[in-house]
């Protein structure tokens, strides 16, 4: 697929660059450390198969916490809305992503949100298979759909390094296992998760999800249905209430566009019923948000009025 350079969106993406020394990439992941703090980049896919851009939107990354909004997908698919929500809340948090604190004082201890990390891991432990092989299977070939690109795989080397320190999770995975809302193995848990969240793809993949989404779950191209609409339409509110971390609801007043973050870099956006948005821009803020990325949405929603609001 030709992708075309657009000199707007260009000027737009310089203009956001400047940022990105304020910000920092993200370090706790060994393998992240290396990326290029000034890289900036963006993708925007049409429901008519155009595609334009700006930046290298060919450089790959792991998806990350954008993977929390594919696995809700599938989860739901494979379970149902009642028993998926039956184990995690649909309320926002103002806590930090991976915080423990709201799973004490919640009776049951279950998750706020599908988008905060403890959310995100009971979520992906109630994707169908007898094996991390078939979960992860499944998954990637949700991605292969979404994205019309069946090369996409996982990044060995970044899995490793999150499965090695990933602390963090694991005392989630404890804490929740206690409480019967995780259950199985934790380790295997986390080797699945670690995989799902190495997931490598490009602003141009990004971009082709969000326009999926957009278009309620359906290929335009193909007319093939790959998420049932009421499915694409949950995800996307998730993505307006807890897509950006606790930043949602500012980025909600300041952008209006629904989106997702990880902390690669990677922010994957939509704007009903039409357009895709794909960025990548790993210098983080103190949110765990690409400055760049969310300075670049701030001046296309306000240059081409994309807010949904």
């Amino acid at each position: 697929m030709y992708c075309e350079t657009d000199e707007e969106l260009l000027e737009l993406v310089e203009r956001a660059r400047k940022y990105t020394d304020q910000g920092k990439v993200a370090s706790y992941i060994p393998a992240l450390e290396r990326a290029d703090q000034n890289d900036l980049s963006l993708a925007l896919y049409y429901t008519d198969d155009k595609c334009i851009k700006a930046g290298d939107v060919e450089k790959k990354f792991t998806l990350q916490s954008v993977s929390k909004v594919l696995a809700l997908a599938l989860a739901i698919m494979d379970r149902g809305e009642n028993e998926v929500f039956q184990k995690v809340g649909m309320e926002p948090t103002g806590d930090p992503f991976n915080s423990i604190a709201k799973l004490e004082t919640q009776i049951p201890a279950k998750p706020l949100n599908p988008m905060i990390n403890a959310g995100a891991l009971v979520v992906t432990s109630m994707i169908s298979g007898t094996s991390i092989h078939e979960k992860l299977g499944r998954l990637l070939a949700l991605v292969h759909d979404m994205t019309n690109n069946s090369s996409i795989d996982i990044d060995l080397e970044v899995a490793k390094s999150e499965f090695e320190t990933a602390h963090l999770n694991r005392s989630l995975c404890y804490f929740m296992k206690q409480h019967g809302i995780v259950e199985g193995d934790v380790e295997e848990l986390i080797e699945l998760y670690t995989k799902q969240c190495a997931i490598q793809v490009t602003c141009y993949d990004l971009a082709r999800i969000g326009m999926i989404l957009a278009n309620k779950g359906t290929d335009p191209k193909t007319k093939r249905k790959i998420l049932p609409e009421r499915i694409a339409t949950i995800v996307k509110t998730f993505m307006v209430t807890c897509g950006m971390y606790n930043a949602s609801g500012e980025f909600a007043i300041q952008v209006g566009i629904p989106s997702k973050s990880g902390v690669s870099g990677a922010i994957l956006g939509l704007v009903p019923p039409s357009l895709g948005i794909g960025i990548y821009g790993p210098a983080l803020n103190e949110k765990g948000n690409s400055i760049g990325g969310v300075k670049l949405l701030e001046m296309l929603s306000q240059r081409y009025d994309l807010s949904i609001f």
